[in-house]
């Protein structure tokens, strides 16, 4: 599969990296994340050259990442710099692949391109997402799908009335207007639904009464490949500019490729930290809401589709396009042209 690789892929939540190694494959990949004793996180190839073994089945001491088979230490770097065999003496091909790695809004992000080109300012901003002025609560699936699927899954939300049916969906949002607006390489899709009625577990989280009807807004802003801040907030039915009278909530949803068919899904929900306290339990607590749908609806779903198109391509199988795909396609056209642009370059 091609992928976008001169770019920054979300490879972990910053706190699922602590004191031990973390073996991930990014892009067909296999990677090793570690912090060292400065609490410094790095991302190495997960081989040891020595004799191949993962290198995440090892652990750190101080500043090193040491093999679990023979004891090599490796820097952050890539380097090896301890050797315990013999007269200590580091073979010039100790050595393995190191990415670059950053830290930002809660995540760790890595570079599977160019490491020359690795520019941390190009991290798309999700300053929703800073613990330093939000608490954040923080979600993992792995998604039996290609991440392009689960991309177009966010971007035409139209589907909540189908697959989250009484959980998620009001059943009004076929009525939605909608607006697709693209700014670079940013796509946006707005949607407004008036006169909805929450689904009861909505209702009841919000505090309103059974039957009030309000307006719902869902808009997404998509950065490439798979990096997405969803908007969500609804007001009392009959305002003006509900978006400005209602209150909301910002979710963010990063996918990274594992590979063809298989991937990483990171979502979030954040609350301002002068909510006080107690917005980290709100924070916590919104995020299990949705992870449950997530889970238990999207998932399904995505991997059957993933099933029924099999290694085909998705243009491949001429797919029938809907008003609600606009979004989706414009976001795969980007990407589409953004990939092909990096693959002239490479010659």
């Amino acid at each position: 599969m091609q992928y976008l690789r001169n770019t920054w892929y979300v490879a972990a939540w910053a706190g699922e990296v602590r004191d031990r190694p973390v073996g991930r494959v990014m892009l067909e990949e296999k990677i090793v994340l570690w912090r060292d004793a400065q609490g410094t996180a790095h991302a190495l190839e997960d081989r040891c050259p020595h004799r191949f073994v993962p290198l995440s089945i090892g652990r750190v001491r101080g500043q090193h990442l040491h093999c679990g088979y023979h004891g090599l230490g490796f820097d952050g770097t890539g380097q090896c710099v301890h050797n315990p065999h013999g007269n200590g003496e580091i073979p010039k091909a100790a050595q393995v692949r190191r990415y670059p790695l950053e830290e930002r809004w809660s995540a760790l992000w890595i570079w599977m391109g160019d490491p020359g080109r690795a520019d941390p300012t190009l991290i798309p901003d999700f300053s929703n997402l800073d613990p330093q002025h939000f608490f954040v609560g923080t979600g993992y699936l792995q998604v039996e799908a290609n991440y392009q699927l689960e991309v177009d899954n966010i971007l035409d939300l139209s589907h909540i009335d189908y697959v989250h049916e009484g959980s998620l969906g009001g059943g009004n949002d076929v009525d939605a207007v909608c607006e697709v607006v693209q700014e670079g390489t940013t796509v946006h899709s707005r949607r407004l639904t008036r006169g909805e009625r929450l689904p009861p577990a909505l209702e009841a989280r919000h505090g309103h009464a059974p039957g009030t009807r309000v307006d719902r807004w869902l808009d997404v802003r998509w950065e490439s490949p798979g990096n997405m801040e969803l908007l969500v907030g609804h007001a009392l039915a009959g305002l003006d500019n509900p978006r400005a009278g209602g209150k909301g909530m910002c979710f963010a949803h990063f996918m990274s490729p594992m590979n063809a068919t298989t991937t990483h899904y990171w979502y979030a929900v954040s609350r301002p930290r002068s909510m006080g306290p107690h917005a980290q339990q709100m924070a916590e607590e919104e995020t299990a809401f949705v992870g449950r749908p997530f889970e238990r609806e999207d998932l399904p779903v995505l991997k059957a589709q993933q099933q029924a198109m099999g290694e085909a391509d998705f243009w491949s199988c001429k797919p029938v396009l809907l008003a609600t795909d606009a979004a989706a396609v414009r976001a795969r056209r980007v990407l589409d042209g953004l990939i092909a642009a990096e693959q002239r370059m490479a010659g």
